[in-house]
């Protein structure tokens, strides 16, 4: 993780560099109405944890995230064009990653918890006047994730469905027939996401398992995603 965040640091930093060195680049797509693109980023994700203080075989077990893991994030971007400085965007994402649980009282081994989600937010963007190549602005929104990567076999099951909101801040670097975006954003979801065990199938599980959800009364999701906006 240490190589990636020194490559994208290096890669922000050239970029930064670009669009304060040259000559205010040809590229006025912020002109237009409507227009589109595409975004890469890497993502971590996380939990937000409440313990169900459950005394389990003489134990009360507490749980946390315990290493945040590398994950990706690849997107579709519209842009609306309300007025010179706000624009609505819709940029269906999906993020892959995986968040690893870490519990107390010697339970044997961290609990991976992976997840594919189908994002589908609803952005607004205010943006600052261009100076030279460089424009920054802030991002606020909300939408909705659709967990796909949900298995009945794992210790831990997630809810599919999560609304959340979410809050960033960007700078748009202008390019002769294109403008680079890095953007950082925070996403806070509102479901519980943890699935009982009484609510799900148990029938494959060991009793060794059942108790990585049995200690836990909560999860709420948040997410933190560094994209690099094309358009």
């Amino acid at each position: 993780m240490s190589k990636l965040r020194k490559i994208l640091l290096s890669l922000l930093i050239l970029f930064v560099c670009i669009g304060k060195l040259s000559a205010q680049n040809s590229y006025h797509g912020d002109d237009k109405w409507l227009h589109f693109g595409f975004s890469l980023g890497v993502n971590t994700m996380d939990f937000g944890i409440v313990p169900s203080l459950k005394e389990i075989e003489g134990k009360v077990y507490q749980a946390d995230v315990s290493n945040l893991l590398p994950g990706f994030s690849v997107g579709i971007i519209s842009d609306l064009m309300l007025t010179r400085h706000l624009n609505v965007r819709f940029t269906p994402t999906m993020h892959i990653g995986d968040r690893e649980l870490s519990y107390t009282n010697n339970l044997a081994n961290p609990e991976v918890v992976s997840s594919v989600l189908i994002s589908t937010p609803v952005y607004l963007k205010y943006s600052s006047e261009r100076y030279g190549n460089l424009r920054p602005y802030l991002i606020g929104g909300g939408g909705a994730y659709i967990d796909l990567g949900r298995d009945n076999n794992l210790a831990i099951l997630l809810k599919p469905f999560d609304p959340f909101v979410e809050v960033g801040v960007g700078c748009d670097i202008y390019f002769s027939f294109f403008k680079l975006a890095p953007e950082l954003k925070f996403a806070l979801g509102f479901n519980n996401m943890l699935t009982p065990l009484e609510n799900r199938d148990t029938g494959s599980m060991q009793e060794s398992q059942k108790v990585y959800t049995q200690a836990l009364s909560k999860l709420t999701s948040r997410l933190i995603t560094l994209t690099f906006n094309f358009e």
